[in-house]
């Protein structure tokens, strides 16, 4: 039997009209960011993932490195998905936050619901999820890397390789944030090499559609060259299954978002959305917003959110967070 379409049944039908904010037509809720105390029981991240209430067991999610064809929906179990869902976890990043920007304004725009972490400590620790997109690389002799190792450098390196990723306004909120931001890639499994890129700046920024784009940087020639690679892996599976499913996206209306549960090594969740809502951008474009049953977890904020066989431009489609009806959302985005 199909596990997605059983767990439907047990969704209630009209999330909406107590679950959304009262003077709008965005769908707002609990954003889904892991927060830390500054205490070494608390930055236990294991403990959380344990004592997690929303998921106990955490039983729809799958560890990446143990992904395959069969934890895909009987009629949807095709190599072309298993692979982009493969490239998409290999861009997938934790997103760490130490510092809380003063500018976080009390209130959602144009709301009455309060934003996240208006009052919040500054220092607290917190972690949600993200993408990398657009690596490419950048020579140039008479400018410098921009990295924290080569601003502090007497030989700053004059190859390095610049790339985007995609996460939640409510995640990282401005540049006071981002320069107390750093990314923890290939985070795959426990045990697995720590790699982390420490410098990045907010480069475009959506409070109301509730998604950053974050700028990062690294001099460092292997993970540059294997990022440009992963990179156009991820376009070539995209753009084959976006072909493939764009005619029946909206009868499987299948979904899948690889994300960092409580801190913890990424992990795949697959659902189905539930609805689209759609608004109008100031230019008068269709946005979109999805609920789906897609698992997810509070370190899950800012994950990419692939609606198969949509195409998304700015804004991209991140998880925005939970409802009280068991159903979670994404931001919005330009998708046709």
């Amino acid at each position: 039997m199909d596990t997605l379409n059983s767990t439907l049944k047990d969704v209630p039908k009209d999330e909406c009209s107590t679950q959304s904010d009262e003077d709008g037509c965005q769908i707002l809720g609990e954003h889904e960011t892991q927060v830390l105390e500054d205490s070494e029981a608390d930055l236990d991240l294991h403990k959380h993932y344990a004592g997690c209430t929303k998921n106990p067991g955490h039983e729809q999610f799958i560890p990446v490195d143990k992904f395959t064809i069969q934890h895909l929906p009987e009629d949807r179990r095709d190599e072309d998905l298993v692979q982009l869902i493969k490239n998409t976890a290999d861009l997938t990043v934790r997103v760490d936050v130490k510092v809380t920007s003063s500018c976080r304004p009390q209130y959602w725009p144009n709301k009455t619901r309060p934003y996240p972490f208006h009052k919040g400590k500054k220092t607290n620790l917190r972690l949600g999820s993200g993408i990398i997109w657009n690596v490419h690389m950048v020579q140039d002799e008479t400018a410098a890397c921009w990295c924290k190792q080569c601003q502090q450098s007497n030989s700053p390196k004059h190859v390095w390789w610049e790339f985007y990723v995609d996460t939640a306004t409510h995640v990282v909120f401005d540049d006071e944030e981002a320069k107390h931001t750093s990314l923890t890639l290939f985070y795959d499994r426990e045990g697995s090499p720590e790699v982390t890129v420490d410098t990045v700046r907010v480069d475009k920024v959506d409070i109301e559609y509730d998604v950053c784009m974050l700028k990062g940087v690294t001099c460092n020639r292997r993970l540059g060259r294997k990022l440009v690679h992963i990179g156009k892996d991820f376009s070539e599976s995209w753009q084959k299954v976006c072909d493939e499913y764009k005619t029946s996206r909206d009868d499987h209306k299948l979904v899948y978002i690889v994300s960092h549960p409580h801190g913890c090594h990424k992990q795949v969740s697959i659902g189905r959305w539930r609805k689209k809502y759609v608004t109008k951008d100031k230019d008068g474009n269709d946005l979109y917003q999805f609920t789906y049953t897609t698992c997810t977890c509070p370190g899950s904020s800012g994950a990419n959110v692939q609606c198969v066989g949509y195409s998304v431009d700015w804004p991209d489609l991140v998880h925005g967070g939970c409802l009280r009806s068991g159903l979670n959302y994404s931001g919005n985005c330009k998708a046709f």
